[in-house]
């Protein structure tokens, strides 16, 4: 299986820098970084910046989605 550095970026501004270079299995699956109470999500639109001297995917942050409501509220019928 593959994998891929990737740079989350956006977000919360309180989100740490050190959390922010990561590793996928895909470039084409929305990320779900677990943070605080809650999820932030991040997707990649193709843009790749160099860390380090390495090609690194950039996902954009789109959203936060809280962990009590992914897990607790009941589907809708």
């Amino acid at each position: 299986m593959a994998s891929f550095q990737v740079f989350l970026s956006g977000g919360p501004e309180y989100l740490p820098e050190k959390g922010r270079l990561q590793v996928a299995t895909s470039l084409t699956e929305k990320i779900r970084h677990r943070f605080g109470g809650g999820f932030e999500h991040f997707v990649h639109e193709g843009e790749f910046i160099t860390i380090g001297g390495k090609e690194v995917a950039v996902f954009r942050w789109t959203t936060r989605t809280s962990r009590w409501r992914l897990c607790c509220v009941p589907a809708a019928r």
